[in-house]
């Protein structure tokens, strides 16, 4: 890594955004990186719009602030595409990966993106076959990884038998574990 990465999350309250931003920022501090992780709550209720920020660097950071122009945007639900504008600063060349079942033709048409990298992948199909619920933040981590190379599929592993591993029974965790990895092999850019 060598410059400041800044990533926002978005999703819905209850989905686990808060938790996958966390992971990221364990995953760095392990990686010995420099990071910052953030939730911003609206209305602190299950269901409702959410946003998280992380923060990745090899050098201190120095901001202290929400992220105005990402390198990169995960969408956790798709559904709050429309009511939220995700896209709202992200770099022209910037990277989006968004939870869909549609190719990532229709979302850079359905985003009006006609620059960046637009990846899709079906995190909440990966999550019910593979976890039983519909709890989509592992996958996208998966995701994530194997699109921005920022850190590997395994480094992302470690961190989530590490963080959920005294939570979580070993099949849970486990569970979790398969979904990272399948996303990781089913993502689709376009």
């Amino acid at each position: 890594m060598s410059k400041l990465t800044e990533i926002t999350w978005y999703g819905r309250g209850g989905q686990g955004v808060v938790t996958a931003g966390k992971v990221l920022a364990e995953t760095a501090l392990e990686a010995g990186l420099f990071f910052q992780s953030a939730p911003e709550y609206g209305p602190e209720r299950a269901g409702a719009p959410i946003r998280a920020y992380t923060r990745l660097s090899d050098e201190p950071i120095s901001l202290h602030s929400n992220i105005e122009e990402p390198d990169i945007v995960v969408v956790l639900d798709p559904t709050v595409i429309g009511p939220v504008d995700v896209t709202a600063g992200l770099k022209p060349d910037g990277v989006i990966i968004v939870n869909t079942p549609k190719s990532p033709q229709e979302m850079r048409q359905q985003l009006k993106r006609s620059s960046g990298r637009v990846v899709t992948i079906d995190a909440t199909r990966i999550a019910i076959d593979e976890i039983g619920r519909d709890i989509t933040n592992t996958p996208l981590l998966g995701a994530f990884a194997s699109v921005t190379g920022i850190f590997t599929v395994a480094e992302i592993v470690d961190q989530t038998r590490s963080r959920f591993g005294k939570k979580l029974s070993p099949a849970v965790v486990n569970a979790n574990v398969q979904a990272i990895q399948r996303a990781a092999n089913e993502v689709r850019e376009g």
